[in-house]
């Protein structure tokens, strides 16, 4: 009711003493108070007029720091407002409206406006902070200002810029590095080719240093330079890496499908699927994020780019599950023949599905088989599946889950 009351509480109060003055006017016949209760609603009569004829207008920049906050993630929020206004306002509030993913205080007092009739008025600058709580995107805004007229009677509401569209990216956990050994890490992390004598391609050339073998002197490159030259080899790797995120509805319940946030078990594997590529790709490792049907979700991401990883993460935001290919796979069919580690992030899994696992056993040394469900936490899936497997929980541990999957055998024993 207060906000749909145009006038301010002393506002309130001059039509008040108005309407009495003017009553015990009439009644006692005392002219002094006729004068003073026309006089009282005449100054809230051109108080509200100056409100309508005097309406604010304004821009606003607002920054998202970082611009993709993660799911329970903090985020600042920037505005700088620039405001427009013929008549002077009074201090006021101002409140920025926040989507159902954010959560916050997105409110304060608003300063005092000069009039802009000659002189565009200094910036105001507004800062709140919010958490991410839902992967998606929405907007926020518009920012809207509750001031009143220079008499202070009359409430003054209006919308500032344009709402901004923020992306809430799934949360990345830092998961625990790979084991140390080469074998131990699926091969391509550390492998390199040596070609000696296989030509030029794999050669390159250096300056001759002291105490280099006679018969590695590159005569070619030694002519073409006009000094010593020597052969060195170029040491070839390929750190390549898969993820296999399995989006298929029948793993999922079906609000999975219908909008992000609405299934927790599907939320917990984009984290899980995120995580992991921010981890190989920390490794040194180019990922490739492919669905179970062998469709690409993503650009590649090369080794070292955290950032990139971070890029990958926030186009995720809307990430939701599909309805099922006729062939139905867990893991498409090209993952038997990748050496590089190979990660598979699924749901729920049919007895069925688990023997297409095993038949599938990738050559890489580290295949990891995460599933995220209720009813699989009692199934040992890596001796039913071959794989480095684990069960997690619809919002379980992830880093645990991880750390259980990749570690050697004999350290799970011994555990």
């Amino acid at each position: 009711m207060r906000e749909r009351w145009p006038l301010t509480l002393r506002g309130t109060g001059a039509v008040v003493l108005a309407i009495i003055a003017l009553v015990v006017a009439q009644q006692a016949a005392i002219p002094e108070l006729l004068y003073f209760g026309v006089l009282m609603l005449a100054l809230v009569l051109v108080a509200a007029v100056s409100a309508v004829v005097g309406r604010a207008s304004g821009e606003i920049v607002r920054t998202v720091s970082p611009e993709a906050p993660e799911v329970g993630g903090l985020a600042e929020v920037h505005l700088s407002a620039r405001l427009s206004t013929p008549l002077p306002t009074l201090p006021g509030r101002w409140s920025d409206t926040l989507p159902a993913g954010l959560e916050g205080v997105a409110e304060g007092a608003f300063p005092a406006a000069a009039s802009t009739l000659r002189r565009s008025g200094a910036p105001v600058r507004l800062r709140y902070e919010v958490r991410g709580s839902v992967r998606g995107t929405a907007t926020v805004g518009p920012l809207r200002v509750s001031t009143t007229d220079p008499f202070g009677l009359i409430r003054r509401r209006f919308r500032v810029g344009q709402a901004t569209e923020v992306t809430v990216a799934p949360t990345i956990v830092d998961l625990a590095p790979l084991p140390s050994s080469p074998g131990e890490a699926g091969g391509t992390r550390q492998s390199s080719a040596l070609q000696l004598g296989q030509g030029a391609d794999n050669l390159i050339a250096r300056p001759y240093a002291p105490g280099d073998s006679m018969r590695r002197i590159h005569w070619r490159a030694t002519a073409h330079r006009d000094t010593l030259m020597v052969r060195q080899e170029e040491q070839e790797s390929s750190p390549a890496a898969t993820v296999v995120f399995d989006r298929s509805l029948s793993r999922w319940s079906p609000a999975a499908a219908e909008s992000p946030g609405r299934d927790r078990a599907f939320e917990t594997a984009v984290s899980a699927c995120v995580s992991v590529v921010a981890r190989l790709v920390h490794e040194g490792y180019t990922v490739d994020v492919i669905d179970s049907d062998g469709g690409v979700l993503g650009d590649p991401v090369d080794g070292g780019e955290d950032a990139e990883a971070r890029a990958l993460a926030a186009s995720f935001a809307t990430l939701r599950a599909r309805t099922d290919t006729p062939a139905r796979r867990v893991v498409p069919a090209s993952a038997a023949a990748m050496l590089g580690p190979v990660v598979v992030v699924t749901g729920r899994l049919e007895h069925d599905d688990l023997l297409a696992l095993r038949a599938a056993a990738p050559r890489s040394a580290l295949a990891v088989l995460l599933t995220v469900a209720d009813d699989d936490g009692a199934r040992d899936l890596r001796s039913v599946t071959g794989w480095h497997a684990t069960a997690l929980a619809p919002g379980g541990d992830i880093a645990r889950a991880w750390d259980d999957a990749t570690k050697p055998e004999d350290a799970r024993v011994g555990g």
